[in-house]
């Protein structure tokens, strides 16, 4: 995809605060640390869109950015980082929650994991809360390009092994870019699947019809 145009709107901690929008949208979720400012960053060719850092927790609003006048990105808070103070890590849930069950733009979700370790206990409770509520995801194992083609086998078969051939994932690394183009592939299934939605046609029906 070319991006043209890639823009941060607002963040957000509650319902209120979301944008106005009737585009998809795609969230991004992952621990603290994982990564998903690079990937998000290299999926739109910026260096410096989001905001990356060394000190895990930095991100504690959902993020909002609008791709090519087109799309939403959205970068929800990292979870599972013990330094955050506890406040910030109880409101986690409830703020995510609301987010991921309420917002009917919702296309699809990529839950980001580290290539070089299983799926924590968190990632997979996150993994199993979409699949409970139908909500379409994709894994994404970043910092694939510390594994070799073996390592990469071995962990894709332990995540089909735990929750079956269903299971949609891929590979990525914001170094080498490997996976761009297939992560790219899963996004825009999220897109045109969400815009076929007939829940989706009336809405944008409604939304016409009250402009004129």
């Amino acid at each position: 995809m070319k991006i043209t145009s890639a823009d941060f709107i607002r963040g957000a901690e509650v319902k209120k605060d979301y944008p106005a929008s009737d585009l998809p949208e795609i969230a991004f979720a992952g621990r603290s640390n994982v990564g998903k400012s690079s990937m998000i960053n290299t999926l739109l060719g910026r260096k410096n869109l989001v905001r990356t850092s060394k000190s895990p927790g930095l991100t504690r609003k959902i993020n909002f950015f609008l791709i090519n006048n087109s799309i939403m990105f959205v970068d929800l808070p990292g979870y599972g980082y013990a330094s955050v103070p506890m406040e910030v890590r109880r409101s986690w849930a409830p703020m995510v929650n609301t987010y991921l069950t309420e917002r009917t733009q919702l296309a699809g979700v990529v839950v980001i994991v580290d290539a070089r370790r299983e799926p924590t206990e968190l990632d997979e409770g996150l993994i199993e809360f979409l699949q409970f509520r139908g909500i379409p995801f994709v894994v994404a194992f970043s910092k694939a390009d510390k594994l070799g083609q073996a390592e990469r086998a071995t962990m894709k078969r332990l995540v089909l092994q735990k929750w079956g051939s269903t299971i949609s994932m891929e590979f990525f690394s914001a170094v080498s870019g490997l996976g761009k183009k297939p992560m790219w592939k899963r996004l825009f299934e999220f897109e045109r699947d969400w815009r076929a939605r007939p829940d989706t046609e009336m809405k944008n029906i409604e939304k016409h019809a009250e402009s004129r």
